[in-house]
């Protein structure tokens, strides 16, 4: 495994950066902020007809079929440029329905890489557990489909999207995933406010009915799998893309403004800063680039995953606060763009499971699995045969 991108990978993420860089700005982000749906259908439009949304796609949806690692880097272009954009629900729900979805769901999907659908999933309780177990919604058969009641919580992008890929359980305790139109009879829409701005929401069911073809997967446990593992990598190259422009922001400031007749940045205690941010940003990027590429290559990435989230979600905040302190006063006015990244950032740092969650998991593989546990090792690779 080699997680150096290549020359193709940095051919495309080079287009990608120039292109967000271009496009989305911060006066396009200040503005998206104030609008309804937190969003910039022109962008969406503009970004679709470039074929990004389907760069990991198979060939057989309408996609590029470029590995898994090249979602990444668009997320962390998007990231790095804080694109007002559904992108992370809607790769997310798109990946998990090439993989598990069915011949018309699949299908479906060129009319996401078009631009003409938007998509988002729902995994968290109101407890906002990221757990992937269907808690907090309750399946009831009917026919040969399903009813449902119950809340989801967090969930990103609901009011522009037009399906919607969720988990629930069945009354025995059993987990499902269905895809459904977000106009469906019986959601109630209830708009949540983040430090981020954007557009979260909490779900309430009742009665809501889910017909059989908007059933995904004959295994739940293996689509909320793939859903909740997709979804916090996706989420950490965003966050990566973020917290890296972030840092840059620090350290050309740190060249500019002088103190006591010099750059700040000749000061030993902020270099020692400054190289702490590197070291953290560039720790998150190659975890998730490793957890990426097992994804991608179908290998178990569950514990990767984790490692990658709960890592950036660490360091990630302590970059941002350290580009504040950097910046002094000014890094918090609202006037200053400093902190529309800081926002984020934390915001991010949130979503798809806290550090706490992934660090449980973690140590459950470390601790509760048999067998010994050797350092330099995957960690599957630890248990006995």
């Amino acid at each position: 495994m080699d997680v150096l991108p290549d020359e193709q990978e940095i051919l495309i993420q080079e287009s990608a950066r120039e292109f967000f860089a271009a496009e989305s700005t911060p006066a396009l982000v200040r503005d998206a902020e104030k609008q309804p749906e937190r969003s910039s259908a022109a962008l969406w439009h503009k970004l679709a007809a470039l074929g990004w949304i389907g760069v990991s796609l198979p060939e057989s949806c309408g996609g590029q079929g470029l590995p898994l690692g090249y979602a990444g880097l668009l997320m962390e272009e998007a990231g790095r440029h804080l694109a007002p954009l559904p992108l992370h629900g809607t790769l997310t729900a798109a990946l998990v329905l090439a993989r598990h979805g069915s011949p018309a769901q699949r299908d479906a999907l060129r009319r996401v890489i078009d631009g003409e659908r938007v998509l988002c999933f729902a995994v968290q309780g109101r407890d906002g557990a990221w757990t992937g177990d269907g808690h907090g919604l309750v399946g009831r058969r009917e026919g040969d489909g399903w009813v449902l009641d119950g809340t989801r919580a967090f969930v990103d992008g609901f009011r522009i999207a037009q399906h919607c890929l969720l988990l629930f359980q069945d009354e025995a305790g059993h987990v499902h995933a269905a895809s459904i139109p977000t106009d469906s009879p019986g959601i109630e829409c209830i708009d949540l406010v983040t430090s981020a701005k954007d557009s979260e929401a909490l779900l309430r069911f009742e009665g809501v009915r889910v017909a059989a073809d908007e059933q995904v997967g004959s295994d739940g446990s293996a689509v909320a799998r793939d859903l909740c593992d997709i979804a916090s990598a996706l989420m950490v190259s965003q966050l990566v893309g973020a917290t890296r422009r972030d840092m840059e922001f620090a350290v050309a400031y740190a060249k500019e403004r002088e103190a006591f007749g010099q750059p700040i940045g000749a000061f030993q205690a902020i270099q020692h800063l400054a190289a702490d941010m590197l070291i953290a940003v560039d720790g998150a990027q190659l975890l998730v680039r490793e957890a990426l590429w097992r994804l991608g290559q179908g290998l178990p990435a569950s514990i990767e995953v984790s490692q990658a989230k709960a890592f950036a979600s660490d360091k990630c905040i302590f970059v941002a606060r350290s580009a504040q302190q950097i910046h002094g006063g000014m890094g918090f006015m609202l006037e200053f763009d400093l902190q529309l990244w800081y926002r984020r950032i934390v915001a991010w740092s949130l979503r798809c499971g806290t550090v706490r969650e992934h660090r449980r998991r973690v140590a459950a593989a470390l601790i509760d699995a048999p067998g010994k546990v050797r350092l330099g090792m995957p960690l599957q690779a630890a248990e006995p045969a």
